[in-house]
């Protein structure tokens, strides 16, 4: 038997003890409370054990069933294993925190059947080796969700978003079965593998239009722009259902960019589009996200704005780095909906240090400067120069986030200790991302293509983005010197509403009227 099946075991352990879930629908179904960490358990030694496959063996594929090149195959490479280790870390995290959060639920064995099919559908997806396992677990985890979705399936919040989610993921759906058709129509296999090796060589026209089909799917699926409005409702489903989506199947539109990275790279105005959409999607998030009172709706618009930058990562052909932000990402958004709950406690009792330091023009100024001078130097030991354009612009738009930090400390009337605290913090900051942009290179390295040289239109997209970044940065820091300006409280409530797009989205499909659904 072939080590490269060993992923298999993986969600087939959580299928079983799904099934056993859905055989104890009682009060405090033991078995399925126990049976399902158990399997959490088991998929991450799982994820360890493909690892040492991966380290001892390399990468390879294992071929569980096939007919005429399309069927079931495990996929073993350092995307796949990372995302194992993931997906299944994660996975275990919310079904312990599910059987505390469920206790005395009447439908616990059935909420965690489904939480177990839903990672399992996750997994599958996440090894996929060949485009009919790819479908498979990519409807399989919108399935799925739709069901957690309607937990409470009598209320009407809840009705309305698996409404217009089973809209979108459908479009999603369809979007995927034509790339993965055209894709299987030009090289006549479903093997993923060979796709990707054979991609460089194809010169049909069909290639590019597959790219943009799998393009259109992962934007419907990771909630961008103007389809981002399911995400930001998702409000009815208990708390472990919200930290599965948003730290785990929100990422399989970045996942699919990702896998696909070679076919990408041979359509670069897809590419382009997807660095605007990204882009945009990302600057919009970030702003609603400030104005949310709530603090899962706040997490909610955080997610978008964070999918949007991923997308945009993908747009630069900067596969490595979007691999990152997957994994980075998602372990923050599952503590931080998990710990929800004590948020509003925590910030009431955290002490007030008095009265805040607003730093002045000069000190945004300054900060900026500082902080170009901090990537700069930085930059310098881990090899800057010999980075992409795409790279060093990404790096810049991170920078004026630390360039935000050292502003605080710049100020004034900022105390010495906070002005050196922000300094070690930026510096810090900026190394962390150099290493963990240089260890995920050489994660990938052979795996993943290598960002081309940018074109005239890249090169335009890449200074509109960091212009558009950088003014919104200045903005941000200098926020206190002109909020108390009469026009800034209307603005607030146009963003506060996420600019209504959601609302002309709902109002073009024909209102979402509510129907029942079960």
């Amino acid at each position: 038997m072939s080590f490269f099946l060993l992923p298999f075991a993986a969600p087939l352990l959580l299928i079983l003890a799904a099934g056993i879930a859905f055989l104890s629908p009682g009060m405090r179904p033991f078995a399925a409370v126990r049976v399902s960490e158990l399997a959490g358990l088991g998929s991450i030694a799982v994820a360890i054990a493909t690892m040492a496959v991966l380290l001892t063996q390399g990468a390879g594929t294992g071929v569980l069933f096939a007919l005429a090149g399309f069927g079931l195959a495990a996929h073993v490479d350092a995307i796949s294993v990372t995302m194992l280790l993931l997906v299944s870390f994660v996975g275990w995290v919310v079904l312990r925190y599910s059987r505390t959060y469920m206790d005395g639920e009447p439908m616990q064995g059935r909420f965690t059947g489904w939480m177990c099919l839903t990672l399992a559908a996750v997994l599958l997806l996440v090894t996929s080796g060949n485009l009919v396992q790819l479908a498979l677990g990519w409807f399989g985890a919108s399935f799925g969700l739709i069901r957690l979705l309607l937990t409470y399936p009598d209320r009407p919040g809840a009705q309305r978003v698996v409404r217009k989610k089973r809209a979108i993921a459908g479009a999603s759906d369809a979007a995927l079965i034509g790339g993965g058709v055209l894709l299987a129509y030009v090289f006549g296999t479903g093997d993923i593998a060979t796709i990707l090796a054979e991609t460089g060589a194809a010169s049909s026209a069909l290639v590019p239009i597959a790219a943009a089909a799998i393009a259109l799917a992962a934007i419907l699926k990771s909630a961008q722009l103007p389809f981002h409005g399911w995400l930001t409702e998702v409000m009815e489903a208990p708390t472990p259902v919200s930290a599965l989506l948003h730290a785990g199947v929100i990422n399989a539109g970045g996942f699919l960019l990702i896998r696909f990275a070679d076919v990408m790279l041979a359509a670069p105005i897809v590419l382009a589009l997807l660095l605007m959409i990204g882009g945009l999607t990302a600057l919009i998030g970030g702003l609603v996200m400030l104005t949310q009172p709530a603090v899962k709706t706040s997490l909610a618009w955080s997610t978008v704005a964070q999918m949007g930058f991923m997308i945009l990562q993908c747009g630069l052909a900067l596969f490595p780095l979007a691999l990152l932000h997957i994994v980075a990402h998602s372990l923050y958004k599952a503590h931080a909906f998990l710990a929800s709950g004590e948020a509003v406690q925590r910030v009431a009792a955290a002490k007030r240090p008095g009265p805040v330091a607003i730093p002045n023009g000069k000190s945004v100024l300054r900060a900026f400067l500082v902080a170009l001078v901090i990537y700069g130097i930085v930059g310098a030991i881990f090899g800057l120069p010999s980075k992409s354009p795409q790279a060093i612009a990404l790096g810049a738009i991170l920078i004026f986030g630390v360039a935000y930090l050292l502003a605080q400390g710049f100020a004034d009337a900022a105390p010495k200790a906070l002005t050196r605290r922000t300094a070690l913090w930026s510096v810090a900051a900026s190394t962390s991302y150099f290493a963990l942009q240089s260890a995920s290179d050489w994660i990938t390295s052979g795996v993943l293509p290598a960002t081309p040289a940018p074109g005239p239109l890249e090169w335009a997209l890449i200074i509109l983005a960091l212009v558009t970044f950088g003014a919104t940065a200045v903005a941000q820091a200098t926020f206190p010197l002109w909020s108390g300006h009469p026009s800034v409280a209307g603005f607030r409530v146009h963003v506060a509403n996420g600019f209504y797009i959601n609302a002309l989205v709902d109002r073009w499909l024909g209102n979402w009227r509510l129907k029942e659904v079960r």
